[in-house]
């Protein structure tokens, strides 16, 4: 079977637990869901691979939410890589798929395509929001750009916002012009409340750091023995696709008795359509909708995560419509 070709454990997240130790995880893999999010757009290496990042970490976030609607991660930054954002839509249904979806704002005259990814996110946040839909207020938790991943800055927020010690081991990258990705995500359950000093936690710039979240000496050697397991899970054990994830916790973590639930599917998934556009448009004016207005008399908007071109009569749009479609005044 080629990389291609899909396979049993293709574009799944995994939920487990491993009972000695107090840990619960997800094991994720996006593959084809992964290129459908990467081929919407021609980005250089640089921005690919951080799209690639944030989308995992997105898939294994996520499922992790009691969510009713979306989750969404957006990384800013003052430097060429200005903007990643990704978007995690709950499933419709029991045994339906989540929806995921990416993408990024560069500056092209300033980014290196071909250097190393991180650095040129520069100063910024890593930011979390939640919206469980309508009438509710949407929650969101910023943490600093530190570290030298994507996957440590979701460390931080984890712990500074969620007081949860959190760690992840993520594999990602082009194969025979297919995308594989797969990555694990360690959390211990919640305990007791963080440890501070004057100057804060022991993390970056006196952030809370993991350890500053353990109650004992007993969680403390549970969680770096968990941790030391992870640091040894290889590139194509997370990738597969001749190793299953169900193998690989076995093999990390046979002590700590792990116990997996079922797995949920994911796929490349967009919600935009004209009904949203005109909802998001509908607090200009008249003379704002003016400047937006073509040559030709039309409104246009594209859509940034799957490319999907638009069209409107000015007279239908804003808060001053004098139309709606369908004829209805």
């Amino acid at each position: 079977m080629s990389l291609g070709s899909k396979i049993a454990w293709d574009d799944t997240v995994l939920p487990f637990q491993l009972d000695r130790s107090d840990i619960r995880g997800r094991v994720a893999r996006l593959d084809g869901a992964l290129d459908e999010i990467l081929s919407q757009h021609d980005y250089p290496p640089a921005v690919e691979r951080l799209v690639a990042e944030a989308a995992l970490l997105t898939a294994l976030i996520g499922p992790t939410i009691k969510l009713r609607w979306k989750l969404s991660l957006q990384v800013r930054g003052d430097g060429p890589a200005r903007l990643v954002a990704t978007d995690y839509y709950a499933p419709a249904a029991e045994g339906a798929p989540g929806l995921i979806r990416a993408y990024a704002s560069f500056d092209a005259d300033r980014l290196d395509a071909d250097a190393d990814p991180f650095p040129q996110i520069g100063h910024g946040y890593f930011a979390v929001l939640i919206d469980q839909g309508k009438g509710t207020t949407p929650y969101s938790g910023l943490t600093p750009i530190v570290g030298t991943s994507l996957a440590d800055c979701a460390q931080t927020y984890f712990a500074q916002s969620e007081q949860l010690p959190t760690r992840f081991a993520l594999s990602f990258d082009k194969i025979d012009g297919s995308w594989r990705a797969g990555g694990v995500m360690l959390q211990k359950m919640p305990g007791v409340p963080p440890r501070m000093t004057e100057d804060g936690g022991s993390g970056d710039a006196g952030l809370l750091s993991p350890a500053d979240l353990l109650a004992d000496e007993d969680e403390f050697e549970a969680w770096s023995r968990a941790n030391i397991l992870l640091e040894s899970v290889q590139a194509d054990e997370l990738t597969g696709p001749e190793i299953q994830p169900t193998q690989m916790l076995v093999r990390l973590f046979h002590e700590d008795q792990p116990r997996v639930f079922d797995p949920h599917p994911v796929q490349f998934g967009c919600t935009c359509s004209p009904d949203r556009v005109r909802q998001s448009l509908s607090i200009y004016s008249r003379k704002d909708l003016g400047h937006m207005t073509t040559e030709d008399g039309i409104v246009t908007a594209d859509c940034q995560f799957c490319g999907a071109h638009y069209e409107f009569d000015p007279a239908t749009l804003g808060f001053e419509a004098e139309e709606v479609p369908g004829g209805g005044a």
